[in-house]
């Protein structure tokens, strides 16, 4: 059975580097940016309870529309970093070769008939 992936005989590996670093602290991260940045719409909700006069107003539903609209950069900013690390990880590993198929004219090429050559070249 032939494996799915052949390593290139000889490819040097490189050492990991910053990319690793950055995928381990994505998680941690994404919860305490996402925290964060949902603390202003939980304070104003907080306050409309304590006060009902600023429920009434538009300023809880602004607020909420903002902290979504961060939130959901947030985990746009968290996905595009937490990519771009994964290549560079999958680019310093190790080199694969494709699977070798046969050709039909291997051992010498064609010879190109006259009428197949484009114009000027035959």
């Amino acid at each position: 059975m032939s494996r799915l992936f052949n390593q290139l005989p000889g490819h040097p590996r490189t050492a990991p580097g910053r990319e690793r670093q950055i995928l381990r602290l994505l998680p941690r991260a994404l919860v305490i940016g996402t925290a964060l940045l949902a603390l202003p719409s939980l304070a104003v909700r907080a306050a409309a309870l304590v006060n009902p006069i600023l429920g009434a107003t538009s300023m809880v539903m602004s607020v909420d529309i903002y902290s979504i609209s961060l939130v959901v950069l947030h985990w746009t900013v968290v996905f595009t970093v937490g990519l771009s690390a994964f290549i560079v990880m999958v680019m310093k590993g190790p080199g694969y070769v494709a699977d070798p198929y046969p050709l039909s004219d291997a051992d010498r090429p064609a010879v190109a008939r006259p009428d197949t050559l484009p114009p000027g070249q035959g």
